[in-house]
């Protein structure tokens, strides 16, 4: 490890004394939240309602999975613009009895009639990308009831049945518009015109609902109790299907590839879980398509070269090491990750400590490296290197039962309010937009490309911590398209480096780079940061930045809960 003494001199200065506490207020919306203690158990989630369905089936015994499912189908209700049974997750579970961690796939696939060129225009080049993101074109096969409906065969104590109540009782008595959902359907930038959509989330004047409007969404409950009468198959199967297919098919301006056999053939897939040691701890994480559990890997990696315990949270060298390393995991990431099914992935070459000790070379303690260069990691082919412009939708839900076992899930439609497409109640993905648009670059096919039956490449990343005995400590995860990676890995450093409980990590101003302007949080102590950052040679770019950092950590005596104050969601446990 190097030393700050001897490399960093006066920066040590820079380093040091400087608050961990972001602001009161900004663009972001934040808010503090007290955090919450449970003696049994716990769950944090993104609306107060959704967590009282997951606290409510605890507290009958329920499994984390049990939990998880009742959040996911509220937050289908209640926060549709996010994540629902139109998009898909990954799940990484943790069983205390088995102590063993399991991580379930549950990404959206491409039809099987999409081509690599899915997203070029007539000229051979990239549509515009908003082009692609609205209307059935970028649409794949959802995967979240399959996941849940597999994830709960496997480790589920409550009927399925019986999960799907508060979510029905919710869509069918009515339930007010909370404010994020309020200010998102006032600033959609593009009209939401698909007729079902428009009656559920507008006024007979066309103008948006408003917070607190109570919304009543018959069509969807109808749905819910069908999947919970007749499971996930209920779904990918008969009117259901047929109805999907049909959306996006006759999409009048942008139609899709779908194909009722898609949904019949979908099958969510259990993968090896990727982990690793940061320091005194192991981490894991989601492997590919995620490109979240190994680019967060990379990042600690790198970091656990230099004594980051010594360096103050919201401190210069802090933004300035830990986007030097964002520069690095993300070049790698661009390049190499994607569905492994149909490329071959160097997971192992890419999280190596060696690997990762000779990537950290290239950090310096007084210089920005700027554009960092993808490494060559063990096992690694040559494809060619393409990013995809995900967008910053999505949620996250990390909870652990009174047993001990744990749920980190991740879950999407992708853009907020997906395709624009609603069916039946809910809204259809856009996850295919997650592939890269460009088939092709450097005379090389791009890894990333779009291809029949591939799950585009996501930055989710739930994550579980476990300390030396193997015991599990921290539960984590956030929504953000591709800043989920250094929203997550920073919350990390924050609690196991800095010492910080799990609500002060998700309130932590952010900064980071994803391999090109380092980014900082406006209203927070790190937008301070650009001034210095800048005579380091860094590109600065403050901006808003609405993680929602859901996080549980082990306490004495029980759990810690922590919610995201830049949300609305909560922590609760007992």
């Amino acid at each position: 490890m190097r030393t700050l003494a001897a490399t960093l001199g006066f920066f040590l200065v820079l380093a040091g004394s400087a608050s961990a506490q972001p602001l009161p207020s900004g663009p972001s919306g934040y808010a503090p939240k007290p955090a919450a203690i449970g003696k049994r158990f716990m769950v944090a989630a993104a609306n107060p309602l959704a967590v009282d369905a997951g606290h409510a089936v605890l507290a009958r015994g329920g499994s984390a999975v049990d939990a998880a499912i009742a959040v996911q189908m509220v937050l289908n209700v209640v926060e549709p613009e996010a994540s629902g049974i139109g998009g898909g997750a990954f799940i990484l579970h943790w069983s205390a009895a088995e102590r063993r961690v399991r991580a379930y796939d549950g990404r959206e696939t491409a039809p099987a009639a999409a081509t690599p060129e899915l997203f070029l225009g007539a000229d051979g080049k990239p549509v515009a990308f908003y082009d692609g993101v609205v209307g059935g074109r970028a649409v794949g096969v959802p995967g979240l009831l399959a996941v849940l409906e597999l994830a709960h065969r496997r480790h589920g104590r409550i009927a399925w049945r019986e999960l799907f109540e508060p979510a029905i009782a919710l869509a069918e008595q009515g339930f007010p518009v909370s404010p994020r959902l309020a200010v998102l359907l006032a600033d959609e930038r593009f009209r939401i015109d698909d007729p079902q959509a428009r009656r559920l989330f507008h006024r007979d004047d066309g103008t948006p609902r408003r917070a607190r409007e109570v919304i009543r969404n018959g069509a969807l409950a109808a749905t819910l109790r069908a999947v919970a009468d007749g499971g996930a198959p209920a779904f990918y199967r008969g009117e259901i299907a047929a109805d999907v297919v049909a959306a996006v098919r006759t999409h009048p301006t942008n139609p899709g590839r779908l194909a009722l056999a898609d949904l019949a053939g979908y099958r969510p897939v259990e993968r090896r879980p990727v982990c690793g040691r940061y320091r005194a701890h192991r981490v894991c994480g989601m492997p590919p398509p995620s490109s979240g559990g190994v680019a967060v890997l990379q990042i600690l990696g790198i970091l656990a070269q230099f004594p980051m315990e010594r360096v103050a949270p919201q401190s210069l060298m802090a933004a300035h090491l830990f986007s030097e390393a964002g520069r690095l995991a993300y070049a790698d990431r661009d390049r190499y990750v994607a569905d492994a099914d149909f490329v071959a992935v160097p997971v192992a070459g890419m999280i190596a400590t060696e690997y990762l000790a000779a990537r950290a070379e290239a950090v310096r303690y007084t210089r920005s490296l700027g554009e960092a260069a993808p490494g060559v990691p063990a096992g690694a082919a040559t494809p060619a290197r393409a990013a995809a412009p995900e967008l910053a939708s999505t949620s996250h839900v990390s909870i652990v039962d009174a047993r001990g076992d744990a749920v980190a899930m991740t879950t999407t439609i992708e853009h907020a309010f997906g395709s624009r497409v609603m069916v039946r109640g809910f809204l259809l993905n856009n996850q295919l937009t997650d592939f890269s648009f460009t088939p092709r670059a450097e005379g090389r096919a791009v890894a990333n490309r779009v291809e029949p039956g591939k799950r585009p490449r996501s930055s989710m990343a739930p994550t579980l911590v476990f300390d030396r005995g193997g015991r599990l400590t921290h539960v984590v995860g956030s929504p953000g398209g591709p800043l989920i990676i250094n929203y997550v890995a920073q919350a990390l450093v924050a609690m196991l480096d800095w010492g910080m409980d799990a609500q002060q990590a998700v309130g932590l101003g952010h900064f980071g780079s994803r391999n090109g302007p380092t980014e900082l949080e406006r209203g927070t102590e790190a937008a301070a940061l650009a001034d210095g950052l800048r005579l380091l040679g860094h590109e600065v770019r403050v901006m808003d930045m609405t993680s929602g950092l859901h996080a549980i950590e082990r306490v004495p005596g029980g759990w810690r809960g922590a919610a995201d104050p830049r949300r609305e969601g909560n922590a609760r446990g007992d």
